[in-house]
C-alpha cells in the first residue's frame, strides 16, 4: 500500500510540475504551439477547464490555475494524512 501511495504522490507531483511549466509557457509567445506546449495542453487543459468555468479572470489575470494547483496540493496532503504516510 505504501508503494502505491508513493507512486500516486510522485505522479501528482509530476503533474504539478507539468501545470507549472504549462502556466509559465503562456508568458512566452508561441510556446504553447510547440510540441511540448501541445502535449502539456492535452494533459493540463481538461483539468484546468472546470476551474476556468467557476473562477472568472480578473482583468487580464487568470487565477484559476493557482486554485487548481492548490487543489492538487490539498489532495496530495489529504492522501498522505489519510494513509498516515511520511
Amino acid at each position: 500500500m505504501d508503494f502505491l501511495l508513493a507512486v500516486l504522490v510522485q505522479l501528482i507531483t509530476l503533474y504539478q510540475w507539468g501545470l507549472i511549466i504549462y502556466i509559465f509557457m503562456s508568458w512566452f509567445p508561441n510556446a504553447r504551439e510547440s510540441a511540448i506546449g501541445q502535449f502539456l495542453a492535452r494533459i493540463c487543459e481538461p483539468y484546468l477547464e472546470p476551474f476556468r468555468k467557476i473562477i472568472p479572470p480578473l482583468g487580464m489575470i487568470d487565477i484559476s490555475p493557482i486554485v487548481a494547483f492548490l487543489v492538487l496540493r490539498f489532495a496530495t496532503s489529504g492522501l498522505i494524512q489519510l494513509f498516515g504516510w511520511f
